[in-house]
C-alpha cells in the first residue's frame, strides 16, 4: 500500500473510532447527593471501559460547578454543562419557574445528545432530581436509551416520572411502593481510603493519636446540626473529653463553630466544605450527619458508627428511611432533628454521649456498630450500575 493510501486508511480508522465512542451523559445536580454517585459510577465505568466518554449535565447552581470543577475522572478533569432547569414546586411562583425553564432544559439536553451522537452511541444515566427529568425527556425525543438510578428510600416526583420512561431502573435504597431492582450503595473511591487513621488525622490537621468525631451536614451544611454541636460541647464536656472534631459546616457557620469549640476547649478542624471525604471518613471513629443517600452510603462503606439526624423539612421524611437499613440492623443510631438545639439535646445529645463514652468492653456501641456494618457487605453499587450501562449499550 502506498504511503498516501496508508495515511488515508489511518485517518479513516481514527474517524471511525471517534464515531463509535460510547458517551454516557450523567444527568443530576442541585446537591452533591446527586453528583457524587454519578461520579462514582463514571469512575467504575472508565475502569471497565477506558474509552468511554463521561459527560455531566448538572444544574446552574454554583455548588454544582464548585464540585465538578474539582473532580477528575480517569485522571482528566470532569466535563460538565449546566442545564437551565428549575425545581418543581406547588407554589405558583415555583410552578411558573419550572414550566418556563422546561423547554430550554429539554433543548439543552437534546443538543448535548446530538453532539455526543456524532461520536457514536449515547446512553443517558439519570440520577434523579429536577435536572434529570428534562434530560430524560430529551433522551425520549432523541430515542436514546436511559438508565435511572434512584438514591432515596422515598422516590420524588421526578424519579417516579423518569422511571415510567427509562429503559432500566435501579435503586440504591429500598424504594417504597416500587418493584425497582435494588443494588448496594454507590460510593466513589475518593470517599474511602487505605491510609491509616493516624495518617488521615494528621492530614486533616488533627492529633494523630486522639479519636475523631466527624460532623457533616452534607455538601451544603446543616445549621441545626451546627447549633446542636455548639450545645453538646457545652453541656457534655465529659463525653467529648479526649475527642477532637472534624466539622464540615457548609458556607455559613464556620466561624461560629470554631469559636464554640475553642470556648469548650475542644480541638477541632472546621471548614465550610471538605474536599477529601476519604481522609475525613478515614480519620473518624464516630460521626454525626444528615441521612442523605451519599452520607449513609459513605458511613456504610467506611464502617464508621454514625448518629443520623435526617433533614427535618422534608414532608415525606425520606432521609429517615434512607438510614433505616442501617438502623434496623444495629449498624447506626437515629434521632429526630427537632431543629431547636435544646430539644435535640434531650434525645440526640444522650445518644451521642453514649456513642462517645460507653466503649469500655467489646460490647461497646461503636464495636457493635462496626460489626453490624461489616455484616452488610461491600458498598459496591457503582460497579453494578456501570455493568448495567454497558449491557444497555450493547
Amino acid at each position: 500500500m502506498s504511503a498516501a493510501l496508508q495515511s488515508q486508511a489511518h485517518h479513516y480508522d481514527a474517524a471511525l473510532a471517534q464515531r463509535t465512542t460510547l458517551t454516557v451523559l450523567f444527568a443530576g445536580g442541585g446537591t452533591g447527593g446527586h453528583i457524587f454517585p454519578a461520579l462514582a459510577v463514571a469512575e467504575a465505568l472508565l475502569a471497565m471501559r477506558p474509552g468511554v466518554q463521561a459527560h455531566f449535565l448538572c444544574s446552574s447552581r454554583p455548588l454544582d460547578a464548585q464540585i465538578l470543577s474539582a473532580q477528575r475522572v480517569a485522571g482528566a478533569p470532569a466535563e460538565f454543562v449546566a442545564v437551565p432547569a428549575q425545581p418543581f414546586g406547588l407554589r405558583p411562583r415555583a410552578a411558573i419557574r419550572f414550566l418556563a425553564s422546561w423547554g430550554g432544559a429539554v433543548r439543552a439536553g437534546r443538543e448535548e445528545i446530538r453532539a455526543a451522537r456524532a461520536r457514536g452511541p449515547v446512553i443517558v444515566a439519570a440520577f434523579g432530581g429536577f435536572v434529570a427529568a428534562p434530560v430524560v425527556q430529551a433522551a425520549r425525543a432523541e430515542r436514546v436509551p436511559t438508565l435511572m438510578v434512584n438514591l432515596d428510600a422515598i422516590p420524588g416526583k421526578a424519579n417516579r416520572w423518569i422511571a415510567r420512561h427509562a429503559s432500566r431502573v435501579l435503586t440504591a435504597a429500598p424504594a417504597q411502593g416500587t418493584s425497582w431492582t435494588q443494588i448496594r450503595p454507590i460510593v466513589r473511591s475518593a470517599s474511602v481510603t487505605d491510609r491509616t487513621p493516624a495518617d488521615c488525622r494528621a492530614a486533616c490537621g488533627l492529633d494523630a493519636s486522639a479519636p475523631v468525631l466527624l460532623i457533616t451536614g452534607g455538601s451544603q451544611g446543616a445549621g441545626s446540626i451546627n447549633a446542636f454541636m455548639s450545645a453538646f460541647v457545652r453541656e457534655h464536656a465529659s463525653a467529648i473529653s479526649g475527642w477532637q472534631i472534624l466539622h464540615q459546616t457548609g458556607k455559613d457557620g464556620a466561624d461560629e463553630m470554631r469559636a464554640a469549640y475553642a470556648a469548650a476547649g475542644v480541638r477541632a478542624s472546621v471548614t465550610p466544605f471538605i474536599t477529601d471525604m476519604g481522609l475525613a471518613w478515614g480519620a473518624a471513629d464516630a460521626a454525626v450527619g444528615r441521612a442523605g443517600a451519599g452520607t449513609v452510603a459513605e458511613a456504610w462503606a467506611n464502617r464508621v458508627p454514625t448518629l443520623f439526624l435526617p433533614y427535618p423539612y422534608h414532608k415525606d421524611q425520606h432521609q429517615k428511611f434512607n438510614a433505616m437499613p442501617l438502623v434496623s440492623t444495629g449498624a447506626a443510631f437515629l434521632a429526630t432533628d427537632h431543629i431547636d438545639a435544646s430539644a435535640n439535646m434531650r434525645d440526640a445529645g444522650l445518644l451521642l454521649a453514649s456513642l462517645l463514652t460507653n466503649e469500655q468492653t467489646q460490647e461497646g456501641p461503636r464495636t457493635k456498630i462496626r460489626a453490624a456494618l461489616a455484616a452488610l457487605g461491600p458498598a459496591d453499587g457503582a460497579a453494578t450500575v456501570a455493568t448495567q450501562i454497558l449491557e444497555l449499550a450493547r
